[in-house]
């Protein structure tokens, strides 16, 4: 910020301006104009100066208390349904999660590419069974990737997968491990994956394909940003369930968060060239062909706790509405701390995205069996972030 002590005040009219004269001006002594006293003396104010510059004063001072009020009117405007929705938001995490709103043990977590690239051993494993033993994650997502911009995966970009694969499932039978892949798409820039050509989304299917002979369980998709109503998206995703359903396997995406306000992603779109958001529908129609859909319900630009919790109450509620009960739905916890635009650490905690869960869990569906939460990501998280996943969620 500037600092405007540093700003040199103005001075009131002192001796020498239009408000007085210096000593010695005025009266029988004071100096003559050249000439003597015939000569022109310079014109005295006209009768009625005074009033026509007080009246343009005036008129200045009105219009700058019409400006004022204008600009008063849009703030208010433009904050007030900002304020009315986050009071819906903090009234949204208030109240009593039903009880038996915990863990089905279909939890998910989200780990890095360590642990595919040879960087990992097996006492790491070990490290792992044993946290992961007594809670309720079922699903690893292993980062496997990314694919480049043209769909295709080099095999080297996971060459531990089938160590890794069959670590997991010596050390922690019935946990499944996918394969996260993903990319950044060319929806807000030039550069990126572009799925409206067909070839790309064809070798996106053959990337598929060679995960899976890999002995992946599954695999698990993150492309971003993905805009709203992608019917290229929509196709994808048809010829990658036809694939996974044949190879007994599991096809899984992370989604956009939904709209907090119907068509909110259309009017953030038009003033940020970013719609983040997805419509209900479109959400519902993702879930639909999908064995599983994680909600990236984090980066939620909201700066309280009790705020962020009932944002992931509503989300919560909202998926729910929406996700076919042959779809597994996760909704997913921050288990990083960052502070940058859009992402409060010490907003966005696991007991407020937890309690959100419960609460949105208990007033749409409290006895929904595939449920879950997963957990982003194992790298940045800490031993409190653990502890109260397993004391809220887990117990």
């Amino acid at each position: 910020m500037d600092n405007e002590s540093d700003r040199q005040a103005g001075r009131e009219p002192g001796p020498g301006t239009s408000e007085g004269r210096e000593p010695g001006t005025d009266g029988p002594f004071a100096p003559q104009p050249a000439g003597g006293e015939d000569a022109p003396r310079e014109p005295s104010a006209a009768p009625g100066d005074e009033s026509r510059t007080s009246d343009a004063e005036g008129k200045k001072r009105r219009i700058r208390r019409r400006v004022l009020r204008c600009v008063l009117a849009a703030l208010t405007l433009l904050l007030l349904p900002l304020l009315t929705a986050e009071a819906a938001l903090r009234v949204n995490y208030t109240g009593t999660p039903k009880p038996g709103t915990t863990t089905r043990h279909q939890d998910a977590l989200w780990l890095g590419h360590t642990w595919v690239d040879g960087r990992k051993t097996d006492q790491d494993v070990r490290k792992l069974a044993q946290r992961l033993r007594t809670t309720g994650i079922r699903d690893l997502f292993v980062h496997s990737g990314p694919l480049e911009d043209d769909g295709t995966l080099p095999d080297s970009a996971y060459p531990k997968a089938r160590w890794l694969i069959s670590a997991v499932h010596r050390e922690l039978p019935g946990v499944r491990v996918q394969a996260w892949l993903g990319d950044e798409l060319a929806t807000e820039s030039p550069d990126g994956m572009h799925l409206e050509r067909a070839a790309t989304r064809e070798a996106i299917v053959a990337s598929t394909r060679r995960v899976l002979a890999a002995g992946y369980d599954g695999v698990h998709f993150d492309l971003e940003p993905l805009h709203s109503g992608d019917r290229h998206y929509l196709s994808l995703l048809d010829r990658l369930h036809a694939l996974t359903h044949a190879r007994h396997a599991l096809l899984s995406v992370a989604a956009h968060q939904i709209d907090p306000l119907p068509g909110f992603h259309a009017f953030w779109g038009a003033t940020t060239n970013h719609p983040k958001w997805w419509s209900q529908a479109y959400f519902g129609q993702v879930a639909r062909r999908v064995d599983q859909i994680a909600v990236m319900s984090y980066d939620t630009m909201q700066p309280l706790q009790s705020l962020y919790g009932g944002y992931v109450a509503q989300q919560t509620s909202l998926a729910l509405e929406v996700t076919p009960d042959t779809t597994g739905l996760l909704m997913g916890l921050p288990f990083y701390h960052e502070n940058r635009f859009g992402h409060w650490a010490h907003a966005e905690t696991v007991p407020a995205a937890v309690r959100g869960v419960r609460l949105g869990l208990s007033r749409t569906d409290a006895d929904r069996a595939r449920f879950g939460v997963a957990l982003y990501v194992d790298f940045a998280a800490t031993d409190a972030d653990w502890r109260a996943y397993e004391d809220d969620w887990v117990r």
